[in-house]
């Protein structure tokens, strides 16, 4: 299997495609991130900053760019989530392996970021369940995290049925050293053999 860093899969179900964000997918993306309604679910824990409200297109492309140029690095793998009856961007996910020193090193991370009116149990369920699978062999882990803060019940809804359970340890940020909470996880059915 090729890296992923070296070929992004495309992955898809009878209704979202996944598929690496190009510079021209900016403009879609915008209605995404200029959401103030989708703003509280977007985990930008240990993100020097950055709350991912991006109110421009001039402010979205940078994000893009970023995201482009992070993956040149190789820090993480940013998808767009298509919704294949309107063929629209509706969301993001972002998955990187971790390096840390806390409970969470070498876990996945995966970061959902969703325009609100898909911030639904079946909608994150059926978007999740195409990336998690993939997510243990593409990011070389046993263990995916995702933050589920207490008010997200739908997200904690989809995430349950997808088998992840609430941790009660704190990922410690490598760079403001913060300890974040609200993590989920779940491990790779072949980590309990």
């Amino acid at each position: 299997m090729k890296s992923v860093y070296e070929e992004v899969p495309v992955l898809e179900n009878e209704k979202y495609l996944l598929r690496f964000v190009l510079k021209e997918d900016a403009g879609d993306l915008l209605k995404i991130y200029s959401d103030k309604k989708s703003l509280p679910f977007f985990n930008s824990d240990n993100c020097h900053g950055d709350n991912f409200y991006y109110p421009t297109i001039e402010r979205m492309n940078e994000a893009v760019k970023f995201w482009l140029d992070s993956y040149k690095s190789k820090w993480f793998v940013r998808w767009v989530i298509i919704e294949k009856d309107t063929d629209k961007i509706i969301g993001s996910i972002e998955l990187f392996h971790r390096i840390a020193d806390d409970f969470f090193n070498h876990a996945g991370v995966l970061r959902l970021d969703l325009r609100s009116d898909y911030e639904t149990a079946e909608a994150i369920e059926c978007i999740a369940s195409l990336i998690v699978p993939a997510a243990y062999d593409l990011f070389d882990t046993d263990k995916i995290i995702t933050k589920i803060p207490l008010y997200a019940v739908e997200r904690k809804s989809a995430f349950e049925k997808l088998g992840f359970i609430n941790s009660k340890e704190f990922l410690i940020g490598t760079f403001d050293k913060y300890a974040y909470k609200d993590y989920w996880e779940k491990l790779n059915a072949r980590s309990y053999i």
